[in-house]
């Protein structure tokens, strides 16, 4: 056991209670301030439901701060425990409320695993050990966690501006880029540096892929790109330009050879043992208990190697992208394929009753619930004997990210529909709608619904830049509102017919330019607390000299917006 950071600040409750009553009007202005914001957003019911109730994770016993302040979390929590230990880098992947909300703490998340989770060759446990500093016995890499891990660096550092801060972990980010291809990884994930990852695969759900898919090499071309533009950023231009070779080798492979004409496939003979044979000295996951590697995945009655995907179609087959165009990064994959496998995945993996689909694992969702399942297999692909595990179940934050995608790529109905999905199953009828159940209660990979905050509005930042920008999907009635919040301020965005308001009602920060949806060639008026400030329109940004921003400021805009062109939430 260890004390929480709070028991460093207060001697006890009836401290914590005497300053609370001392501090009660401002802190419950500064409450009531932020709910009228986020639920004044003109956004989807379901989108702004799902984006606030999960916000409760993070006041639970999810999560901690260690004495030091590092924050610290358990995927969910059981009544009496934490449930599945150790900021669990694949879980933690996926949610998008803390860097946005809270982005100190994100930071610490990434300080902590660099500094005391990754081994001399890279390789990163993908469960952060305790206490701090102890022996790297917890678990083994795992590809989505810790190529994820370098692709939120990359946002981190774009939301703090911090290039110090980056210099200091730059070293241990590329070693982990690396150990893709270091010879003492077991996995022999890239050796050949083609862009691919070949090897054992651990993953999110639990098991290992063998050879070539596009949900995890996903993550190494994120991982490549993210790196490539920070090691510029840190003067390594050789490094930056290997990359970038090594990630477009990488995406033509995966165009090539692991699209089938409507989605993503696993490149794997479930029926070759000798695929096996490169890993039967390498270490098991410690829970996977006993046997060779051969004894994990090998199937002898079936005559097939167990847990894959094969021909399946995968709700994370391009996660990786929706990571990536949350960022202000490239797409991962070719924009018009990606969209084409979002909609074999809505057509296949999509729900509209779960009572008629049978699922023989956990049951988050029944009878005329709806949901997005994990994996399926379309009539004409071979389904493996043993199929990828928690296939027919429904996780909550990736039908997030997977709406969240959706709603990126312009499908606007569908990707509300699968927030509603959810948030139809915790309306507090049948289940607390604040909190949402996978692996525990208060399950971290729900606050991936944040995402829908920020692709709703086209929110884009930039702290090096002193730039944040919105480019939003839709509208309620002729006017478009949203909360936003760039890790340094937040506050709201109005934006109507020829005019928009940005008011800061928290925080500080310096801002020289203001993306908007400008039609080309347009000229727009800018006033700073109704000072008319100079500014010059370029390509949808607005440039001008930094202005200092703070709780009370409020920048206008007088420009020919288009706002009519955007879908009515009321039609979604």
């Amino acid at each position: 056991s260890w004390k929480n950071w709070y028991a460093t600040q207060w001697s006890g409750a009836a401290e914590i209670a005497s300053e609370v009553l001392r501090e009660w009007d401002r802190l419950a202005a500064a409450t009531t301030m932020f709910r009228d914001a986020l639920y004044g957003s003109s956004l989807p019911h379901a989108v702004l439901d799902a984006a606030a109730a999960n916000l409760s994770i993070l006041k639970s016993p999810t999560t901690a701060r260690l004495t030091d302040g590092t924050f610290y979390g358990f995927e969910g929590c059981h009544p009496t425990a934490g449930s599945c230990e150790g900021s669990c880098t694949h879980v933690w992947n996926y949610q998008q409320a803390l860097p946005f909300l809270f982005p100190a703490l994100e930071r610490k998340m990434r300080e902590t695993d660099y500094a005391h989770n990754m081994d001399a060759a890279g390789g990163m446990s993908f469960r952060l050990g305790l206490p701090l500093g102890a022996e790297l016995s917890t678990e083994r890499p795992c590809a989505d966690g810790q190529f994820g891990n370098v692709m939120k660096l990359y946002r981190d550092w774009k939301l703090s501006g911090d290039d110090d801060w980056l210099r200091r972990l730059w070293p241990l980010a590329k070693r982990s880029v690396e150990y893709a291809w270091h010879p003492d990884n077991p996995d022999r994930w890239d050796p050949q540096r083609s862009g691919v990852l070949w090897g054992r695969q651990h993953h999110t759900l639990d098991m290992e892929l063998f050879g070539p898919n596009a949900w995890l090499t996903g993550f190494y071309l994120g991982a490549l790109a993210a790196g490539a533009a920070m090691a510029e950023a840190m003067g390594e231009a050789d490094t930056a330009a290997a990359w970038r070779g090594m990630a477009e080798r990488g995406r033509r492979f995966v165009d090539e050879h692991l699209f089938n004409g409507a989605y993503y496939v696993q490149q794997i003979d479930l029926a070759d043992r000798r695929v096996l044979d490169p890993y039967k000295g390498a270490d098991l996951s410690r829970r996977l208990m006993g046997g060779t590697v051969y004894d994990q995945y090998w199937s002898e009655e079936h005559k097939e190697i167990k847990y894959q995907l094969g021909e399946g179609c995968l709700i994370d087959q391009v996660v990786a992208d929706w990571h990536a165009r949350l960022y202000g990064l490239a797409p991962v994959f070719d924009p018009a394929r990606a969209a084409t496998a979002l909609r074999s995945i809505w057509r296949h993996n999509f729900k509209e009753r779960l009572g008629d689909f049978y699922n023989p694992c956990r049951v988050f969702g029944v009878y005329d619930e709806s949901g997005i399942v994990i994996a399926a297999w379309p009539e004409g692909a071979p389904r493996p004997a043993v199929p990828v595990p928690y296939a027919q179940e429904t996780f909550h934050g990736m039908e997030y990210a997977f709406g969240g995608a959706l709603l990126q790529h312009g499908m606007l109905h569908e990707g509300v529909r699968a927030f509603r999905a959810v948030r139809d199953r915790y309306d507090g009828a049948n289940r607390n709608p604040w909190n949402e159940i996978e692996c525990g209660s208060n399950y971290a990979r729900s606050m991936a619904s944040w995402c829908g905050v920020l692709t709703l509005s086209g929110f884009g930042f930039d702290a090096h830049r002193r730039h944040i920008g919105f480019d939003p999907l839709l509208r309620e009635g002729l006017a478009f509102r949203a909360f936003w919040c760039n890790g340094q301020a937040w506050g709201t965005v109005a934006l109507q017919h020829g005019s928009c308001e940005l008011r800061v009602l928290g925080g500080e920060t310096q801002l020289a330019s203001l993306g908007l949806p400008l039609p080309d060639g347009a000229t727009a008026a800018l006033t700073h607390n109704r000072a008319p400030v100079a500014a010059a329109a370029r390509q949808g940004v607005l440039h001008f000299d930094a202005l200092p921003l703070r709780p009370g400021d409020v920048l206008e805009v007088a420009a020919p917006f288009d706002i009519a062109r955007l879908a009515d939430v009321a039609t979604l």
